[in-house]
Formats: C-alpha cells, sequence, structure tokens
C-alpha cells in the first residue's frame, strides 16, 4: 500500500470563486504511479469547499461559469451573504477581539456566510481510482470553490492518495 500526498496552490481571486482543479488533481495522480485506490481532494480552508461538477460551456460577466452561478443563487437563498455586523451570531466580540490580536482587519469576520456554504457543501471529495484514472463520470470536473468575499488570500489544495 502506497500513501502519496501533495499540495498546490491557487492565487487570489475575487469570491464567491470556482477553480476547475480537475488537470492538477490528474497530474498528482499520475506522478504517484498509483492505479488502484482512493484520491482525495482538501480544503485547509473552512470557507472553501471542494466539488464534484460538471463543466457547464458558458461563463457571466464575472468568468463564473453558469452552473456555479447558479449553486450561489441556490445558496444565497440559504446562507444570505453576510453583509455587516449583527446579521448572522457569528462573529461575536470576543472573535472579533481575538482576530485583531492576530492582526486582523473586523471587517474580515464577516463571512459567516462562507463558513456556512463551506459546511452545506463539505471540504473535500473522494474519487475512486481505477487504472491509473480518476472515476469521475463522463462530464465529471474537480472544482475548488472559495466563498470568502471578505478578503482575496491564496488557498491551498491538498491531495492525497492511498493505493497501489
Amino acid at each position: 500500500m502506497t500513501v502519496h500526498h501533495e499540495v498546490f496552490t491557487l492565487p487570489p481571486q475575487r469570491a464567491p470563486s470556482f477553480r476547475d482543479v480537475t488537470e492538477e488533481v490528474q497530474s498528482i495522480l499520475a506522478k504517484s504511479g498509483i492505479h488502484q485506490g482512493i484520491l482525495l481532494v482538501f480544503s485547509q480552508h473552512t470557507t472553501c469547499s471542494v466539488l464534484i461538477q460538471e463543466a457547464s460551456d458558458d461563463v457571466n460577466y464575472w468568468g463564473t461559469e453558469l452552473l456555479m452561478q447558479d449553486l450561489v443563487t441556490a445558496l444565497e437563498q440559504i446562507t444570505p451573504t453576510c453583509q455587516t455586523e449583527g446579521q448572522y451570531n457569528h462573529p461575536g466580540p470576543q472573535h472579533i477581539k481575538a482576530g485583531v490580536g492576530r492582526g486582523e482587519e473586523p471587517a474580515w469576520s464577516l463571512n459567516t456566510d462562507a463558513h456556512l456554504r463551506s459546511v452545506l457543501l463539505g471540504r473535500s471529495q473522494s474519487v475512486p481510482v481505477v487504472d491509473g484514472a480518476l472515476t469521475l463520470g463522463e462530464f465529471g470536473r474537480i472544482y475548488f470553490a472559495d466563498f470568502d468575499h471578505s478578503r482575496t488570500r491564496e488557498r491551498t489544495v491538498r491531495v492525497q492518495i492511498v493505493g497501489e
């Protein structure tokens, strides 16, 4: 049994953003030499998710694929974008104080919707590896979703493969 782990980063981008990371993940799988097993794609960020979905052939004026924009629209009904303090219970005064103590701006904590969306959609996806290939289906793609509109930052994607 072999375990292979790699990390790659994504440059800052306006949120919400959906980046197709399928090619990067396939490249890591090829380097691993694993032909049968399970591959995990994980976001270590609590305001981000990893999704498997088909690619949309069209994008809106911001460059967001239309299917992903539909997802944002649906999520907006469940968890409206946090626009001001007090809209959600979190962040409370202690959280703001702790963040300021770490050098954060108070407004950076107004991302409760991003945390809730991440919890709803999940921060990882597992994909079976069969004969050295990802079993994503005919149209499946792996997306890294960043919902944190309070600030842009570099993001880290972790890929771990277990198999032989």
